[in-house]
């Protein structure tokens, strides 16, 4: 009797998109809550509900799938960042925003929020393709406050040098990410102190009010 060869079930190019979207997810979580190296492909597939040997079949490399976590966790960020800054326009979009990032909501989950502060240890370590994603990221979010603090000063009467803009952007920006920062690593053995960085970055509240 002649053998039969089974056909394999073929996957579509929308489950395919959709798996790929499920591992960049889980990577997303998992990453910012235990760190880029402490998290392998098979733990990370079988948190996406996938066998491990599918990695391969989305993504080169898991510095490839750390690069688009980047890219991808940086764009919803700035996203939000963007609907903030448009939601109070007239009244006050940068304290709006620092009261949002130093919120003990934002400190509290690990998991996301902006991967500027979650993923910032794992990074130093990583190829410069990831640090460039990273970089790209930060850059962002600096081009963001930039651009705020500039219309800021026209509100106000003032022609703000873009230089200066850029000093106050790069300042409010490393104090955000610095208080969040320090913030996670004592949060669970001495929660006042924890709360003492995001209560007391003055400079960053002084200046989103300015």
């Amino acid at each position: 009797m002649a053998s039969r060869e089974w056909d394999m079930p073929r996957i579509t190019q929308t489950e395919k998109a959709h798996n790929r979207q499920r591992i960049v997810d889980a990577a997303s979580r998992l990453f910012r809550c235990r760190g880029i190296d402490a998290v392998g492909i098979a733990d990370l597939m079988k948190a996406a509900g996938l066998t491990h040997g599918g990695f391969y079949n989305h993504f080169a490399s898991k510095d490839a799938l750390v690069t688009e976590v980047c890219d991808a966790a940086f764009a919803d960020s700035l996203g939000l960042l963007a609907d903030l800054l448009c939601q109070d326009a007239e009244g006050e979009p940068l304290a709006r925003v620092v009261d949002d990032y130093l919120s003990p909501a934002h400190r509290d989950a690990v998991d996301g929020g902006c991967p500027s502060a979650s993923l910032v240890g794992g990074v130093r370590i990583q190829s410069d393709q990831v640090q460039a994603a990273y970089a790209r990221g930060v850059e962002g979010y600096l081009t963001g406050f930039a651009d705020q603090i500039t219309r800021d000063a026209a509100r106000n009467g003032q022609d703000l040098d873009p230089a200066e803009a850029r000093h106050q952007a790069v300042r409010l920006f490393s104090e955000l990410v610095g208080a969040m920062v320090l913030s996670r690593a004592v949060r669970r053995v001495e929660p006042t102190l924890s709360d003492e960085f995001l209560r007391l970055a003055e400079y960053t509240r002084t200046a989103a009010r300015a």
